[in-house]
């Protein structure tokens, strides 16, 4: 649940900056430009700037709540209440750069603020994994494989650079490219630890960790290319693009050939 509320505060987040509305709310933190106290939004940009806050902070309890229960129960992996801890320290961390993003706008902290939110974003599904890990399979690779294979492609294609004018890179496409974003995050993360796990080829495994720099490159150059129109970061963002979706369609062929070859010597 607490993976969901994240990813879902990172896509409002995409959604009220695409849509201009992050000095919105007549750049007040916390309060916005309406109601008692200046609580409440005036108008449509001040709501989107408003609903972000106000699911961020669910979003911030859920993480406490979260990372305290780790903590105090017994039966869980060390491993995973390390992880959400580590959301929990960086939390208040965010909530400063949620801030600075409206008390003083730069693209330096509004970057910072994204891949902080990334980050928590990955160490929850990363915990996610390790809790639900003894019950995922060899399928659940592929399967994870094939949704980074299928999220590729529409990362590209929602992307300014096949679009074409960056007025059309309309605020639904950008919180749809973001969605995708996340959810090639997710498929190399389950990809990689499941893969390890049930996997001992070497071969195999160094491919699954090459899917993950290989995202995380993805991402970064896609981002780079939106926030600085640069052309020569758009054939870069391309290429290791191409080079990621071989990689995958090969991580499915090896998953598939490796599980077989398991299968019949059992």
């Amino acid at each position: 649940m607490t993976l969901v509320v994240v990813a879902a505060t990172i896509l409002l987040g995409v959604a009220a900056k695409a849509t201009g509305s992050g000095l919105a709310c007549e750049a007040n933190w916390p309060q916005c430009d309406a109601g008692p106290f200046n609580l409440l939004p005036a108008n449509i940009p001040s709501f989107y700037e408003w609903f972000h806050r106000f699911v961020a902070m669910f979003a911030g309890f859920a993480i406490i709540g979260s990372a305290i229960a780790a903590m105090r129960l017994p039966n869980i992996d060390k491993r995973v209440a390390a992880l959400v801890v580590a959301g929990m320290i960086l939390t208040p961390i965010q909530v400063v750069l949620g801030r600075e993003t409206v008390t003083q706008y730069t693209m330096d902290i509004l970057a910072l603020h994204f891949w902080t939110a990334v980050l928590i974003f990955v160490l929850f599904t990363v915990a996610t994994v390790l809790v639900w890990a003894p019950r995922l399979t060899s399928t659940h690779v592929s399967a994870a494989l094939a949704l980074g294979a299928v999220s590729v492609p529409f990362h590209v294609a929602l992307s300014p650079l096949v679009i074409g004018d960056i007025t059309s890179y309309r605020p639904s496409i950008q919180m749809a490219q973001y969605a995708v974003t996340l959810a090639l995050l997710a498929a190399v993360i389950v990809a990689t630890m499941v893969g390890r796990r049930h996997f001992e080829s070497n071969r195999l495994t160094a491919l699954l960790s090459g899917t993950s720099v290989l995202a995380v490159l993805t991402i970064f150059l896609g981002r780079r290319a939106v926030m600085t129109f640069n052309p020569a970061l758009d054939y870069i963002y391309v290429a290791v693009a191409a080079l990621l979706l071989v990689v995958f369609v090969v991580g499915i062929q090896l998953v598939r050939r490796t599980a077989s070859r398991s299968s019949g010597a059992l």
